[in-house]
C-alpha cells in the first residue's frame, strides 16, 4: 500500500503551486486544481480502505500496516522521530472522512467563494489544511503527531483570518490559535513525560500491549499522582483544546468568522476532532494505566456537552448555533471515550465513540453547508431574517431537515444509530450519565429544529432580491452528505472499528432507544409549537427565565472572565510592573553603561588627538611619574 503516500504528497504539493501562483492565474482555474487533487486523493483513500478491510483478520482484528516509515531525527539509541504512515482501523477511518468532507467543501466553494479575493490563496490553504490534518491521523509516532498537530493549528488560524481586511476575523484568528497554543503546550510536556519513562514515540509500541515498556513508571509519582496519569492528562488537555472541551471551549464560536465552507471543513469531521482521535490513538494506556484521568475525560465531555447545549438554545447566528451545537456533539464523543473499556461489550462506547465521530461529521457538515447556502442567498446570519426560506430553497431545506433529524437522533437516520449506542454505554457506566446525555440528548433536538423552524417556516423576512436555491456546485455536496447521512447509519461500524481484540458490532438497546426517540420526539413537537408560526412563547419564556437567558446568550461570561483574569490580573499585576522593571532597571542599566562609557569616551578622547608633541608630553610624563613611584616605593 504505498500508495498512500501520495495521500499526503498531493495535498502538499497542491498547496505549493496554488500557494505560488497566487493570483497568477484565474481563480477557477486555481479552484479546479485544488478540488481535482481532492477528488484524486479521496478516491485513494477510498481505495485504501476498501483494500484494507478487505484484509483477512487475525483473531478478529485487522494487522496495523506501516507502509512507509523513515527515521528523521535521533535522539539516543532508543529514543528517535520517525515520519510514516500507520493504517489500522481509527486511521483508515479518518481518512475517509477528512477527504469526503474536504472533497465536499472544495466543490462547494467553487460556488460559494468564486467572487471573494484571494480565491488562490483560499484553495491553497485549503490544501495545507488538508494535508495537516491527514499528516496527523496518519502518523506512526506521538511526536509526528505533534508537528502536524501544529501545522493544522497553523492552517486554521489562516483559514479563519481569510478575511483579513476584518478586525474581527483577525481577532477570532488570534483567539484561537492562542487558546490551542497553551494546551498544546500540555500536550508537549504530556509528550515528553510519556517518552522520559517508556524511551519511544512510536504508537505501536505503546499500545502493543507490552507491560515491559512501562516497567520504569511503576511506583514513579509526582504530588502523589503517578507520572503515567500526569502524562496521559497533559496529553488530553491538547487535545481538550483542539476539540474545545470546557474551559478551552471559548475559540471556537469566534471562529465562525471565517468563510462558512471552512466552518465545515474545520468544525465538522478534522480539526475539532483531533482531540478525539488522540484519546481513541492512546486509548489502551488510558484504560490500562490511567483510567481515573479517562472517567476525569467522560465527566469533561459531559459537562462540556451540557453547557454548550444550554447555550445553543438561545443563539441567534446560525453559525454560532452550529458551533455550540459542535462543541456539545465532541463531548458526546469524550463521553463515549470516557466511559468505555477494553472489550467485549465494555467497548461499546469506544466503537460508538468512533461511530458517532463519523455520523457527525457528515451531518455537520451539511448543517454548516446548508447554513452555508442560507446566508448566501439572505446575505445575513442572523435568524431574524429568515424565514419561510422553504419556498425558495427546496433542496437545501430537504437536507437541513435530514441533517437535524440525524443530529436530533431520529430512526432511521445515522445520528439515531451512533447516539444510541453512546447512550447505552453511558447507562452501562453509571444512570445519572446515561439520564444527563439522555437529557442533553433532547436539548439537542430542541435546539435543531428551533434553528430550523426559525430559518424555513415561521415568519417571512422581507428582503430586498427574492431568496433562490444555490447553483449546482453548492446543492451537489449538499445531496451527496444527505444521502450518506441516511444510510451511515446501517454501516456495520463494530465490525470495523473496536477497542479490543474481538469486533462489538451495534446491537441497539430498544429501552434507551426508546426513551431517548420519545424524549427527542417531544423536544421537536415543543419547537414546532415555539417556532413553527411566530408565537410570543419564546419571548415569555425569555421575560420568566431572564437571568439564565441573558446568561446563557452572553455565554456565561467565561470570556469576560477570560478578559479579567488576563487584562485585570496578569496584565495589570504581572505584565505591568514586568514592563516597568524591564523599562526602568534593565533599560536603564544598560542605558547608564551605554552613558558612561560615551562620557569617558569623550573624557579621554584627547590621548587620541594625532599631535605627537602631546604624545610625547604624555609618554615622558608618565615615564616620570612612575620613576617617581619606583623611587618612593
Amino acid at each position: 500500500m504505498q500508495y498512500t503516500l501520495l495521500i499526503l504528497v498531493l495535498p502538499l504539493l497542491s498547496f505549493i503551486v496554488l500557494g505560488l501562483v497566487d493570483s497568477k492565474w484565474k481563480p477557477k482555474v486555481a479552484g479546479t486544481i485544488g478540488t481535482v487533487v481532492l477528488g484524486i486523493i479521496t478516491a485513494l483513500s477510498y481505495f485504501a480502505a476498501w483494500e484494507y478491510f478487505s484484509m483477512h483478520r487475525i483473531a478478529g482484528v485487522y494487522e496495523k500496516i506501516i507502509p512507509f516509515n523513515i527515521e528523521w531525527l535521533r535522539f539516543t539509541d532508543y529514543l528517535h522521530i520517525n515520519l510514516g504512515i500507520l493504517l489500522d482501523p481509527i486511521s483508515v477511518m479518518m481518512l475517509v472522512v477528512i477527504t469526503t468532507v474536504s472533497f465536499m467543501v472544495n466543490i462547494y466553494s467553487l460556488g460559494y467563494m468564486v467572487n471573494e479575493k484571494g480565491f488562490e490563496r483560499y484553495y491553497a490553504f485549503l490544501s495545507l489544511f488538508t494535508f495537516s490534518m491527514l499528516g496527523l491521523v496518519v502518523a506512526t509516532n506521538i511526536f509526528q503527531m505533534y508537528i502536524f498537530w501544529e501545522l493544522v493549528g497553523v492552517s486554521s488560524y489562516l483559514l479563519i483570518g481569510f478575511y483579513y481586511t476584518k478586525p474581527s476575523a483577525v481577532a477570532a484568528a488570534k483567539k484561537a490559535f492562542i487558546v490551542t497554543r497553551f494546551a498544546d503546550l500540555g500536550f508537549l510536556i504530556g509528550i515528553l513525560v510519556l517518552s522520559f519513562y517508556t524511551k519511544t514515540f512510536d504508537f505501536g509500541i505503546l499500545t502493543s500491549g507490552d507491560t515491559s515498556v512501562f516497567a520504569s513508571t511503576v511506583g514513579a509519582s509526582f504530588m502523589g499522582i503517578s507520572v503515567m496519569s500526569w502524562a496521559l492528562g497533559l496529553i488530553f488537555i491538547g487535545g481538550a483544546g483542539k476539540s474545545a472541551m470546557f474551559p478551552l471551549q471559548i475559540w471556537l464560536p469566534d471562529a465562525m468568522e471565517g468563510p462558512t465552507p471552512v466552518s465545515a471543513l474545520i468544525h465538522a469531521a478534522t480539526m475539532v476532532v483531533a482531540g478525539v482521535f488522540l484519546v481513541a490513538r492512546l486509548f489502551p494506556l488510558y484504560v490500562v494505566y490511567s483510567p481515573e484521568v479517562l472517567h476525569g475525560i467522560a465527566y469533561v465531555g459531559a459537562f462540556t456537552s451540557l453547557f454548550a447545549a444550554i447555550i445553543a438554545c438561545v443563539q441567534t447566528d446560525i453559525k454560532r448555533v452550529l458551533a455550540f451545537s459542535t462543541i456539545s456533539q465532541i463531548g458526546f464523543m469524550m463521553v463515549g471515550l470516557g466511559v468505555s473499556g477494553n472489550g467485549g461489550h465494555e467497548g461499546v462506547g469506544y466503537m460508538a465513540s468512533m461511530f458517532h465521530l463519523f455520523t457527525h461529521a457528515m451531518f455537520k457538515a451539511l448543517l454548516f453547508l446548508g447554513a452555508g447556502s442560507v446566508i448566501h442567498a439572505v446575505r445575513s446570519n442572523e435568524m431574524s431574517h429568515m424565514g419561510g426560506l422553504r419556498k425558495y430553497m427546496p433542496i437545501t431545506n430537504i437536507t437541513f431537515l435530514i441533517a437535524c433529524l440525524a443530529i436530533a437522533g431520529i430512526p432511521p437516520f445515522s445520528g439515531f444509530f451512533s447516539k444510541d449506542e453512546i447512550l447505552s454505554a453511558c447507562y452501562e457506566f453509571s444512570p445519572y450519565m446515561g439520564a444527563t446525555m439522555t437529557f442533553i440528548a433532547g436539548l439537542t433536538a430542541f435546539y435543531m429544529f428551533r434553528l430550523y423552524f426559525n430559518i424555513f417556516w415561521g415568519k417571512e423576512h422581507k428582503h430586498q432580491h427574492t431568496p433562490h436555491e444555490s447553483p449546482f456546485a453548492m446543492a451537489l455536496p449538499l445531496v451527496f452528505l444527505a444521502t450518506v447521512t441516511v444510510l451511515a447509519g446501517w454501516i456495520p461500524f463494530g465490525h470495523f472499528v473496536t477497542s479490543d481484540r474481538a469486533n462489538y458490532d451495534i446491537h441497539l438497546d430498544f429501552t434507551v432507544a426508546t426513551i431517548s426517540v420519545l424524549i427527542a420526539v417531544c423536544s421537536i413537537t415543543l419547537a414546532i409549537i415555539m417556532y413553527r408560526k411566530e408565537s410570543k412563547v419564546p419571548k415569555r419564556l425569555a421575560t420568566t427565565f431572564s437571568g439564565l437567558h441573558k446568561a446563557a446568550t452572553n455565554r456565561f461570561y467565561i470570556d469576560e472572565v477570560y478578559i479579567f483574569i488576563t487584562k485585570k490580573i496578569i496584565f495589570n499585576n504581572i505584565s505591568l510592573p514586568l514592563a516597568w522593571f524591564d523599562r526602568h532597571v534593565i533599560d536603564a542599566t544598560m542605558n547608564g553603561m551605554a552613558g558612561t562609557t560615551q562620557w569617558v569616551s569623550v573624557k579621554i578622547k584627547g590621548f587620541q588627538s594625532g599631535q605627537v608633541q602631546q604624545y610625547a608630553y604624555v609618554f615622558l610624563l608618565g615615564t616620570l611619574i612612575i620613576t617617581a613611584l619606583v623611587l618612593i616605593f
